[in-house]
């Protein structure tokens, strides 16, 4: 028989999990390679800290060839152009790349035209791809040359709150040891219908704990509200109010890649892949879609659209399923792993400069038998070592180890 080619789009959470996992279950006898329009892998959940100078990029990527050569699996540095499934091939500025199992682990964009004023361009500051906090840094120097009142927002259909919260409770500290926090107005602005929503319908005492946090760091709450468009220095909300600020961080919504939405066979609306509970698509049992790639349904209705937070850690966990599934097939056996989006347990370290809050819950999604929300500056140091310890595994290609 010759050996099955598993060809995966995308090489951070989803991407190198999945590719190693396929590799080390079949023991290498598989042929594997790993497209992405990335070369470096990068540690998403200290892009919080960028904007502070408490992390420099070097500090929070690694070159992913290096770890894929040393577990036999071929690298190409490329973007997919084009899907082509009926003849399992897919298109990318580097070539063409055949495939008899594939995996889509292509992450996300920012979907800034949900709320003009946002971008590059536009009149805040963004934290959700290494470029976007690297110029978050730069407003944030400018504000500390001159200070004013700051925005820290998500707007409707956003997804990635935790990061919001962890950005919001940083910049209270930093303008603490700055001594600026008298003279600074924080505001925090959500589409969350309640604080500690988090996208995944709140825990028990969520609410209580972080409207405690914020009073204790005197931030004014806006809750439940859409953005209609962010001026020069001002956020205008759907309701007709305005807040106003020197510096804004806005969480825009995420939408897929626009490869994947061109396939529209397998994409939703937003360029996410539907998918089953194995990670397979529903109309091709050879290709497969994790992380934040893959679509998850919304389980409820908000007054203001929220999205789901496909975080790293659900995202690992899609990607072992899939990789493990995928050997299966390659072996001539029926995919026998089953893991919902919904059914995979909430682990998150939050951050809050010298405090945070260990977030723990049997499922991501209701319905839950249990939840907590754990305070303490014990969480500040345990997300420091997370830290170390996740870019350790996943540039020496431990994708087995927890």
């Amino acid at each position: 028989m010759t050996r099955k080619k598993v060809l995966v789009l995308g090489g951070n959470f989803g991407g190198l999990t999945a590719a190693l996992t396929v590799k080390h279950e079949l023991h290498g006898d598989v042929d594997v390679t790993v497209v992405s329009a990335a070369d470096h892998f990068l540690f998403n959940p200290s892009l919080i800290w960028v904007p502070f100078g408490k992390r420099r990029p070097q500090d929070i990527t690694f070159p992913l060839a290096p770890t894929f050569a040393e577990h036999d699996v071929r690298f190409v540095h490329g973007e997919a152009t084009e899907l082509d499934l009926a003849a399992r091939r897919v298109s990318t500025t580097a070539g063409p790349e055949d495939y008899d199992y594939l995996v889509i682990a292509t992450g996300y964009r920012n979907n800034f035209q949900a709320v003009p004023g946002l971008g590059p361009d536009g009149n805040a500051s963004t934290i959700t791809t290494l470029e976007d906090a690297v110029h978050a840094g730069e407003a944030w120097r400018r504000l500390l040359r001159d200070p004013g009142d700051v925005v820290v927002g998500a707007t409707q259909g956003a997804g990635c709150f935790g990061a919001a919260y962890e950005f919001l409770f940083n910049t209270s500290y930093q303008l603490r040891k700055a001594g600026l926090k008298d003279k600074v107005k924080l505001t925090y602005i959500t589409s969350e219908p309640f604080l500690g929503h988090f996208g995944i319908g709140g825990l028990p005492h969520g609410e209580s704990l972080l409207g405690m946090f914020l009073r204790k760091e005197g931030i004014e709450p806006v809750i439940g509200v859409a953005m209609d468009h962010v001026d020069d220095g001002r956020v205008v909300l759907a309701d007709g109010r305005a807040v106003d600020f020197s510096f804004a961080m806005v969480v825009p919504p995420f939408v897929g890649q626009e490869v994947i939405a061109k396939a529209t066979e397998i994409a939703d609306d937003k360029g996410y892949v539907k998918v089953r509970d194995t990670y397979q698509t529903h109309t091709h049992d050879e290709v497969y879609a994790v992380g934040i790639a893959a679509a998850v349904a919304v389980p409820w209705q908000t007054p203001t659209p929220v999205g789901i937070p496909k975080t790293g850690f659900p995202t690992e966990q899609q990607a072992h399923v899939a990789g493990m599934n995928i050997a299966a097939q390659i072996r001539g056996e029926q995919p026998g792993l089953h893991k919902e989006f919904g059914e995979i347990p909430a682990v998150c370290v939050m951050d809050a400069g010298n405090n945070g809050v260990l977030i723990l819950a049997d499922r991501m999604l209701p319905p839950r038998k249990h939840g907590v929300l754990i305070p303490g500056p014990q969480n500040h140091t345990m997300k420091l070592g997370f830290e170390k310890y996740f870019l350790w595994k996943m540039r020496g290609g431990h994708v087995t180890l927890p």
